[in-house]
């Protein structure tokens, strides 16, 4: 993976007609606020904004070109979404073939405004997928200088080595939380190791359901023990709870979604909270209910 990506990642799912509307200068000024926090890597989709998030951030781009050589572009294709923007698709589905892919991809970079797109993920995997017809399309993407790397997201162990098994994978772009341990235990991030695959984390902080139902008994635990360790560290539990992903081994990569730049601001201060072995073990215990065995 380009080692010019940010260790935090500025996820623009929520910045179109999926949350906040941003207007083409509240993208750009949200692109450059990012920048002043040394958040330089923006994590996209095609279906983003039923898709119309993409051409919102070009033209946004657009007015300053300059910007782009400041910055790495992330997409996700792979999706077909039921959309008065995509007329013909008459159901949600799957589709990973060689030319979806080409033309997914294609079109995010004509909507994106640029020449390249930095890492292009599938964004989720398809029964009907075959990685010998997937490894052609990202060959002749890379040949002609479209796209620079390459990965999957919310594939399982498995399914990563198939791909894998044709075509170098750089990224698995996966849900992994305090909230959800899974890629913990299953060998997904195991697998990241081994393979030298950066994991990528969406929904790091749990998409906001650590703060909603504060009566959970789960949650309360949690923000328990991260209220201790805040404290200590002078820090906000969602700084402690980021600090605990970025502990792990496997260097992952918190992606945002948040669209207030003082989020991000404190999410690239959690980089610098150390905490100790004992205190991951600590939030650890939290989220299970019970110590390791």
């Amino acid at each position: 993976m380009p080692s010019t990506f940010s260790p935090i990642i500025a996820g623009t799912m929520n910045w179109g007609q999926w949350g906040s509307r941003f207007s083409t200068q509240e993208y750009l000024m949200q692109i450059e606020l990012c920048l002043n926090e040394k958040v330089s890597t923006f994590d996209h989709a095609d279906i983003y904004g039923h898709y119309t998030t993409e051409e919102e951030f070009g033209k946004a781009l657009s007015l300053k070109p300059s910007l782009r050589q400041k910055i790495q572009l992330i997409s996700k294709c792979g999706i077909k979404m039921v959309t008065p923007n995509r007329p013909s698709h008459l159901i949600k589905s799957y589709d990973t073939s060689k030319q979806h892919i080409i033309r997914s991809a294609e079109r995010s970079l004509t909507n994106l405004q640029t020449d390249h797109i930095d890492l292009l993920l599938i964004h989720r995997p398809d029964p009907l997928m075959h990685p010998d017809e997937i490894a052609e399309a990202f060959l002749q993407l890379k040949e002609q200088g479209k796209v620079l790397d390459f990965g999957v997201s919310n594939f399982t162990v498995s399914q990563t080595a198939m791909m894998a098994s044709r075509y170098p994978i750089s990224v698995n772009q996966l849900e992994v939380s305090i909230l959800h341990l899974f890629p913990f235990l299953d060998g997904i991030l195991d697998q990241c190791i081994e393979k030298k695959i950066t994991p990528m984390a969406w929904s790091p902080l749990g998409g906001g359901k650590l703060f909603n139902n504060p009566e959970d008994e789960r949650k309360k635990r949690i923000l328990a023990a991260a209220q201790i360790l805040a404290e200590k560290y002078n820090a906000s539990p969602d700084q402690l709870l980021l600090s605990w992903l970025l502990f792990h081994p496997s260097g992952i990569l918190p992606v945002m979604g948040t669209t207030k730049i003082e989020r991000i601001k404190a999410a690239m201060a959690a980089l610098s909270i150390k905490i100790t072995r004992e205190e991951w073990f600590m939030l650890w215990r939290a989220s299970t209910g019970h110590e390791v065995a």
